[in-house]
C-alpha cells in the first residue's frame, strides 16, 4: 500500500495490512501532540524521561494505585487502555490541570476502537484524586480532531531534529524539561 495519508497508513498498519512505510501512533503521542510538540518528538526517538521528576513519579503512583481493583491494562495494537468500567474505556490522570491533552488521547483510543476493531464505546476521564469523572464521546468534532492530530505527529516524527522550544506554563514540571532549558 503506498497512501500518502497518514490516516490511512496508520489504519493499514493496525489492520496488518502491508504498508510501504508503517505508521504506528500511541495515546501518548496525541496527549504530547496537544501538550507539547518538542514533547512528542523527543518521545518519538525514545528519549527516556526523567523518572524522578515529581510529575512522573505522581502519575506513575496515581496509575499504579487508583481502581487498583479493577484494573486490567489492557493493550489493543497501539493503544494501552487503564480500563474498561461497565462498557466504557477509562482514562485515569492524576490531575484535570490538562484537560484537552487527556480528552484527545482517550478520543483517539475511541477512535482506533471504532475504526481498527469496529467497537464503538464511551469513555470516561478519571481523575481520583480530585474524585472527578467526565463522560467522553466519540463526536464528529473530536474524530476530525483525532484525525487531524494523528497527520500532525506524523509531520512531527519525521522531522530530523525537534521543534522548537516553547515556554510553557507547566514546562518546568515536565520530564523533558532539561532537554529544553538547560
Amino acid at each position: 500500500m503506498t497512501d500518502a495519508d497518514p490516516v490511512n497508513r496508520l489504519l493499514a498498519t493496525a489492520r496488518g495490512e502491508p504498508v510501504d512505510e508503517p505508521l504506528r501512533v500511541t495515546g501518548v503521542m496525541v496527549q504530547y501532540y496537544y501538550v507539547c510538540k518538542r514533547e512528542l518528538w523527543f518521545e518519538s526517538r525514545n528519549l527516556e524521561i526523567d523518572r524522578e521528576n515529581a510529575t512522573v513519579v505522581r502519575g506513575t503512583r496515581v496509575d499504579e494505585t487508583a481502581y487498583s481493583d479493577k484494573r486490567e491494562n489492557l493493550h489493543l495494537g497501539m493503544i494501552s487502555l487503564d480500563l474498561l468500567d461497565d462498557g466504557r474505556v477509562v482514562e485515569v490522570k492524576p490531575s484535570s490541570t490538562l484537560t484537552e491533552p487527556a480528552e484527545m488521547q482517550l478520543s483517539y483510543y475511541l477512535w482506533y476502537l471504532d475504526r481498527v476493531a469496529d467497537i464503538q464505546r464511551d469513555g470516561v476521564l478519571a481523575h481520583p484524586r480530585e474524585r472527578k469523572r467526565e463522560p467522553v464521546e466519540l463526536t464528529t468534532e473530536r474524530t476530525e480532531k483525532v484525525e487531524t492530530a494523528i497527520r500532525g505527529i506524523h509531520d512531527i516524527v519525521n522531522q530530523s531534529s525537534p521543534p522548537p522550544a516553547e515556554e510553557k506554563p507547566f514546562c518546568d514540571s515536565c520530564a523533558y524539561h532539561d532537554f529544553c532549558w538547560c
